[in-house]
């Protein structure tokens, strides 16, 4: 273990290493982020800062850690990462439209469930028992992959934030899988670590004033990878280890659900870009670009916490816990307006509720 925590030491470092001669690399090919009306930044600014994070995390699961991991599965999924990496760098660089992205990630997904056999196959429901998935492991197990990889996407509009995010979000998955669970061989938590470190080792050139932008190339491999470790926990669902990876991704997921739900309420295709995600209806609300960050990580936090009390509770605990999670989520989503400053029906039912009490007293 000594060894391990090393080999992830020499990880980051090799990461923050490498991130100057990717930026150098994004000018020479064109991945410049230009300023325009959905951006923050106020210059073009190197993109394409994924690649700093794969080179880092590939050397390290290959040379520094390769004793850890199964082969086939560890080049089954390189192959799978290989070609998130190149749809996001086509991205990068010329701008895919959305169905080539999702047309990249389906591809990386079918590698995955095909050849390196990462898949949902069985669900334990409380009550009902044990159903096997049978064919449905198959939709089941891309529309997995697909939502996440595009839920980590979607945040990405700030220096720092996907970065940082996922970064809570890993580190809570390989404590919980490895302390916890007890569901997945310890080289998965290993693995997670690895990523971890090659994004801590990137975070101080994206972090605020960022040098380099995560773009398309870091968004979708995180997020793709997030998927894949989440389904390594995920093979036989239960009530508990299937709210876990949710919960603990709540920021991402949380800003995806509602960006959907915002779009299908105003009549707009749920592909069009807009400005009121997460991040956006914060810096709106008066922060600045680094309180907005530092309060998303907060949030990301909380949510890690709740994580770290499923294991640790009963079935009904869970379900309560649960309740309260959506209710403190909706009140938050509703008090900052993510839907819309008229959407607002549970704050309305509360406050029609103290007015009732106001006047019977």
């Amino acid at each position: 273990m000594f060894n391990v925590i090393v080999y992830l030491f020499l990880t980051m470092i090799l990461s923050a290493v490498i991130t100057p001669f990717v930026i150098k690399l994004a000018y020479i090919l064109g991945a410049v982020d230009s300023p325009n009306a959905r951006r923050v930044n106020k210059k073009p600014m190197p993109t394409m800062g994924g690649l700093a994070i794969f080179i880092a995390f590939t050397f390290s699961t290959f040379v520094l850690l390769r004793n850890q991991f199964p082969s086939h599965e560890l080049f089954s999924v390189f192959l799978a990462e290989c070609i998130i990496i190149l749809t996001g760098i086509i991205d990068d660089i010329r701008e895919l439209s959305p169905k080539a992205k999702m047309a990249g990630i389906f591809a990386a997904a079918l590698v995955i469930y095909f050849l390196a056999g990462i898949k949902m196959n069985e669900i334990v429901l409380p009550i009902f028992g044990s159903f096997n998935l049978g064919w449905w492991s198959f939709p089941i197990t891309i529309i997995w992959i697909l939502a996440i990889t595009n839920a980590v996407n979607l945040i990405d509009g700030l220096d720092g934030l996907a970065t940082g995010v996922s970064i809570i979000a890993l580190f809570t998955m390989g404590i919980v899988g490895y302390f916890f669970l007890n569901i997945t061989n310890v080289y998965v938590s290993i693995w997670i670590f690895a990523l971890v470190a090659s994004l801590m080792g990137f975070l101080p050139h994206n972090f605020h004033p960022a040098s380099i932008f995560l773009g398309d190339t870091g968004a979708l491999f995180i997020g793709f990878m997030i998927a894949v470790f989440s389904l390594k926990g995920l093979k036989n669902v239960t009530f508990i280890t299937m709210l876990i990876p949710v919960v603990i991704l709540g920021v991402p997921i949380t800003d995806t659900v509602y960006a959907m739900l915002r779009r299908f309420l105003n009549k707009k295709p749920i592909t069009q870009a807009d400005k009121h995600h997460l991040h956006h209806r914060l810096m709106q609300l008066g922060l600045s670009h680094r309180q907005t960050v530092l309060v998303i990580y907060g949030l990301s936090l909380v949510f890690a916490f709740i994580s770290l009390l499923y294991p640790l509770s009963s079935l009904w605990g869970s379900v309560l816990l649960t309740i309260g999670v959506l209710i403190g989520l909706e009140l938050f989503v509703e008090s900052i307006g993510l839907i819309g400053d008229n959407r607002q029906p549970l704050l309305r039912a509360i406050q029609k509720f103290v007015k009732r009490l106001e006047k019977k007293d």
